[in-house]
């Protein structure tokens, strides 16, 4: 098992026509108050003599398993050192992320004042893009070497679709994907539509929460794959209809169209032009209309069950 897939099982046990929704609002006078610390840095530049005093400062980072050798042969292996100075050449200075931070966790507190800022950290996980972001309440964990671009050298073997999101713009939305996440409580509706509309409202708290980000970046679709999405609202919400797919509780269409993939699978001849997700798409489209023709709070939203929001929303895909 990875040096760092252990580290962080242990500290998650541990610590328990394109018109997009600018939903704008003034957090100037929300406090907040966070750290970031960059235990990449404080890790790599370490030596056998002050591993003491790294190890009390990230306890967390050191379970007992991990023993010093360990720990120095990490620091001294030339394929991390040089992820290292990879990594430091974009993220050597990150206060364009920290204001990033400070306005994502401003408008989280806005719609939601017991939120309390977590304590940052930033890391290398030697590219786990499926670590990439890691919340647990009081602690945010970063792992910067999957943010070096999409065209670096060290993700050419990735896929497109997951390279795409490799980029240091990303990092705020996989951030608040990770915070809405463990806000948002489970549903029990297992129809298709449910499932839809499930991830549409995690999706419209990404609108509360990045009002700057662009639909694209939220979604992290390529630019083709966008318009593709946006072009065909109607062509895909009809197929749902025609295949009867919408009140199906078959769990093979959370890969088909709810997952993350290269493209969703209607077992058409031109699928691969197809973005993953397009289910999430719609159900989030269907939110939003609900949201428009309906004055309710936040929490009235996230408390509404999915089969009364998809008949009040009026949904009608753009054509």
């Amino acid at each position: 098992m990875r040096f760092y897939q252990f580290v962080l099982m242990v500290l998650l046990s541990f610590f328990s026509c394109k018109k997009e929704v600018r939903k704008k609002v003034d957090v100037s006078n929300v406090k907040i108050d966070f750290s970031v610390e960059r235990f990449d840095e404080d890790f790599y530049t370490s030596d056998k003599k002050n591993l003491f005093k790294l190890k009390e400062k990230y306890p967390y980072f050191f379970p007992k398993q991990i023993t010093d050798s360990i720990s120095l042969s990490k620091i001294n292996n030339t394929d991390e050192q040089e992820l290292f100075a990879e990594t430091q050449k974009i993220y050597k200075d990150i206060s364009p992320l920290k204001e990033k931070l400070k306005s994502l966790f401003k408008h989280v507190k806005y719609y939601n004042s017991k939120f309390i800022a977590p304590k940052v950290i930033t890391m290398l996980t030697n590219i786990d893009y499926e670590s990439r972001v890691i919340y647990a309440d009081s602690l945010l964990i970063i792992s910067l070497d999957v943010y070096l671009g999409k065209k670096h050298q060290f993700y050419a073997d990735y896929p497109k679709y997951i390279k795409e999101n490799n980029t240091k713009e990303h990092i705020i939305v996989d951030v608040a994907n990770a915070i809405i996440e463990k806000q948002i409580a489970p549903s029990r509706d297992r129809s298709f539509i449910g499932k839809m509309i499930f991830e549409g409202k995690k999706m419209y708290l990404l609108d509360l929460y990045l009002p700057l980000i662009s639909d694209r970046e939220k979604m992290g679709y390529q630019e083709d794959k966008f318009n593709w999405v946006v072009e065909n609202e109607a062509q895909i919400w009809a197929y749902f209809i025609e295949k009867k797919l919408l009140f199906s509780t078959d769990a093979s269409l959370n890969k088909r169209f709810l997952e993350i993939a290269p493209f969703s699978k209607f077992y058409m001849e031109h699928d691969n032009l197809s973005p993953g997700r397009v289910g999430v798409w719609v159900g989030w489209q269907i939110v939003r209309s609900y949201m428009k023709h309906n004055n309710v709070s936040l929490q009235e939203l996230l408390n509404k069950n999915e089969a009364d929001l998809f008949k009040e929303s009026n949904y009608k895909p753009r054509k």
